[in-house]
């Protein structure tokens, strides 16, 4: 390992998240996320993070870009139900641009006040609107499941808070990989939301993508702003899901040339990954100049992959990472898809270390409850495919390369708007100014605090400050 940085870096997880499931046959499994907590237990890595621990979040925060309608039907899938339906009686929201309400565009400056859109407002009522309305409960890819709308405000209040810790500069990375793709076996838009809330007090966010699905939920909802740059790097034709993120495709009014798509083939390998990655975001860094970096690492872009074509190895993938946190921005880092599960976890426990200067190689530590799923080797870095093509001809490569950078040329460089008053942020009880007080802090094992079995001997700390931080970094 490499002598530790000086970043401080927020770590965000609930001992519940892993154990949501979306049925036997469904390639999605929660349990990912809960493989990849104990392998950074396990290597010690949480000793040098500041844990939070993942809170539900609340309904006014979800609205900030889903319709009511659509989180009232979600919300049917969880014990308290009645609790969250009768909330809905107070709210009378307003239709949406595309899928999402439209005075987001309006709150957070993302619109130029030339470009018409309306304002109408819509009647909400008491009756659920029927399933094949959202394709979730009929649907193979978004199955109903006991527990989902829980499930779905974890996953968001835990982006939206470490979005937060990075608005109060209480941390320089915040990671949560129970941070959904907005699209595809996910259910709520947390990185949206989160990005929203960033935007309350950074003129410019970078979204970077580099799940092996294109982006589009994230592209769609900043489409006509230039202060989100979407940057999307995804498998793309032979009908690949979703279909969508040609290079054509840039964005539209005000956020032309601001949804960057690089559409790529199978088999693509180390190399030729992280050389046409660190093309792009070398030129988007110094163009675009974000004030704050959003990034997504599906892990399904990885080899052996049940879904994706790629033949990326952990640190390959890891190298992008590894590449953005050179920038010295403030970056949220998230999960995303990824559906060989103890790839998965080997991937975001790498990447946990390197977010923290530190290149963890050692074996997969037998005091792992996982362990028998890293057979037969126990390592944590997995061989890739040997003899796969590389579909990815270095002549295609470049013309992509150049088309981007002709989008980037094209653009009005740095732009933003000026602030007033700083927005109240989205959660009123957090004060983004108050320090928490290192000395207070107690001892609580971690069988207490996740029920499992870990090496033994780690601890963590317990800060009563905060009701949400579990551990300080030593």
């Amino acid at each position: 390992m490499q002598n530790e940085t000086n970043k401080r870096v927020a770590y965000f997880y609930h001992p519940q998240i892993g154990r949501y499931h979306y049925g036997k046959e469904h390639p999605m499994k929660p349990k990912r996320i809960a493989m990849a907590h104990n392998l950074i237990v396990n290597y010690g890595l949480y000793r040098n993070l500041d844990v939070y621990m993942n809170r539900q979040a609340s309904l006014k925060e979800m609205e900030k870009f889903h319709e009511p309608e659509y989180l009232q039907y979600l919300s049917q899938f969880t014990s308290v139900r009645s609790q969250i339906v009768n909330e809905y009686q107070h709210y009378n929201q307003q239709p949406n641009i595309t899928h999402f309400t439209s005075h987001i565009y309006n709150e957070f400056d993302l619109l130029d006040y030339n470009i018409p859109h309306t304002h109408e407002p819509i009647e909400t009522n008491n009756n659920y609107p029927q399933p094949n309305s959202f394709r979730v409960g009929d649907s193979t890819d978004n199955p109903s499941f006991p527990g989902l709308y829980d499930f779905c405000q974890l996953s968001a209040g835990g982006s939206i808070d470490a979005a937060h810790v990075l608005i109060s500069q209480d941390a320089e990375i915040a990671i949560n990989y129970s941070g959904e793709r907005p699209v595809g076996f996910c259910y709520v838009n947390d990185i949206v939301i989160a990005i929203l809330e960033l935007l309350r007090v950074h003129q410019r966010v970078l979204y970077v993508d580099i799940d092996v699905h294109h982006g589009d939920g994230v592209e769609e909802a900043f489409l006509l702003t230039n202060r989100v740059m979407t940057c999307s790097f995804h498998q793309y034709g032979d009908d690949f899901f979703p279909g969508s993120g040609d290079i054509d495709s840039y964005g539209e009014g005000l956020g032309r040339y601001h949804a960057l798509n690089i559409p790529l083939k199978i088999g693509m390998n180390d190399e030729t990954f992280t050389e046409i990655f660190q093309k792009i975001i070398t030129q988007v860094m110094d163009i675009y100049r974000p004030e704050a970096v959003v990034l997504q690492c599906g892990a399904d872009s990885l080899c052996h992959d049940r879904l994706g074509g790629y033949n990326l190895s952990t640190k390959g993938h890891g190298a992008c990472v590894e590449f953005m946190i050179k920038y010295n921005v403030p970056i949220l880092v998230l999960g995303g898809g990824g559906y060989t599960i103890q790839n998965v976890a080997r991937c975001w426990a790498y990447e946990t270390g390197l977010c923290l200067n530190k290149k963890i190689d050692a074996p997969i530590p037998t005091s792992e409850i996982y362990y028998e799923y890293y057979a037969p080797d126990y390592k944590l870095h997995f061989p890739i495919k040997q003899n796969v093509e590389n579909k990815n001809k270095k002549e295609e490569l470049q013309r992509i390369v150049e088309k981007i950078y002709g989008y980037l040329k094209s653009i009005e460089p740095v732009p933003g708007i000026g602030f007033h008053d700083l927005p109240q942020s989205f959660y009123p009880e957090m004060n983004v100014e108050e320090e928490i007080n290192p000395d207070q802090r107690y001892e609580q094992t971690l069988n207490q605090f996740e029920g499992a079995h870990y090496e033994e001997g780690n601890e963590i700390l317990v800060d009563p400050s905060n009701g949400f931080s579990i551990h300080r970094r030593e």
